[in-house]
């Protein structure tokens, strides 16, 4: 593994000389966010050794360098998940090959269901904590001490820092912001209703099919992480009317703009 991060992340300095301070992750439907980035390089994800390839739509696949702020960053426009058939650990792979491109903080962001019923669809919802007992762990297997301990503490998954500043950004915009915690599955089915009251009453806010991997990985190397949720569909309805993927884009690419004001003034303070 070491050899292979390795590798990628020096063919990707081959290609672009600067370095990043901050790593970004473009949830489904939050794609449009590249708009607000000085870009000054894209590097498809199959021009990059040992790089998985993203099969979802609303997902791009490539990384983007540039300005943001002021600030240099790297964006992933396209992430990977587990029900993609992709292992645990080519998941976050990226994350891994940001860290060895210099990358200081690690910013989340997913389009998620809501399961506890004070969430609406649009709603931001910052991740104060997760449960990942529903999803494989990215550790697994061999450790790598150059990367972090064999058991990394998580009492602090999600800097409080961090949501402090945007809580702070939020008041001072006059956007609204809810805060709970993130639930992952494996998908790519969405939830019975069962399994909807099954999260609720393991003290979940909302449930999604990616993040938490990203987040364990990002702990694991010692880089301090933000992730928020777009409340893109609500899981417990009274009307048992499906939930499509079509919807999630839909709603997630409508609360973009005050996700985007968030994320821009956050990478500008840090």
């Amino acid at each position: 593994m070491m050899e292979k991060i390795k590798e990628a992340a020096d063919h990707i300095k081959s290609i672009y000389g600067g370095q990043p301070g901050v790593g970004i992750v473009l949830g489904s439907g939050l794609g449009s966010f590249t708009n607000e980035i000085n870009i000054e390089k894209e590097i498809p994800y199959a021009d990059i050794p040992h790089f998985p390839i993203s099969t979802v739509a609303g997902h791009s696949g490539k990384l983007i360098f540039g300005e943001l702020s002021g600030k240099k960053i790297v964006a992933m426009a396209g992430r990977f998940h587990y029900y993609e058939g992709y292992t645990a650990q080519q998941i976050v792979f990226p994350i891994r090959v940001m860290k060895f491109l210099g990358i200081q903080t690690l910013l989340l962001s997913n389009a998620a269901g809501g399961v506890n019923t004070s969430l609406k669809v649009g709603d931001l919802m910052i991740i104060t904590d997760h449960i990942s007992q529903l999803a494989p762990n990215p550790l697994i297997g061999k450790n790598y001490p150059e990367l972090g301990p064999r058991f990394p503490d998580m009492s602090e998954p999600y800097k409080k820092d961090l949501i402090n500043k945007v809580k702070a950004i939020a008041a001072q915009k006059g956007i609204k912001v809810k805060e709970g915690i993130y639930v992952v599955v494996t998908g790519p089915t969405f939830e019975t209703l069962a399994e909807y009251k099954m999260i609720l009453a393991m003290g979940g806010d909302a449930v999604g099919m990616s993040t938490v991997p990203e987040a364990i990985t990002a702990v694991h190397m010692g880089l301090p992480v933000f992730a928020m949720s777009v409340i893109t569909d609500v899981g417990i309805r009274e009307d048992h009317t499906a939930v499509t993927h079509e919807e999630v884009l839909q709603a997630a690419k409508a609360a973009e703009p005050n996700f985007a004001a968030l994320f821009i003034e956050l990478v500008a303070q840090l």
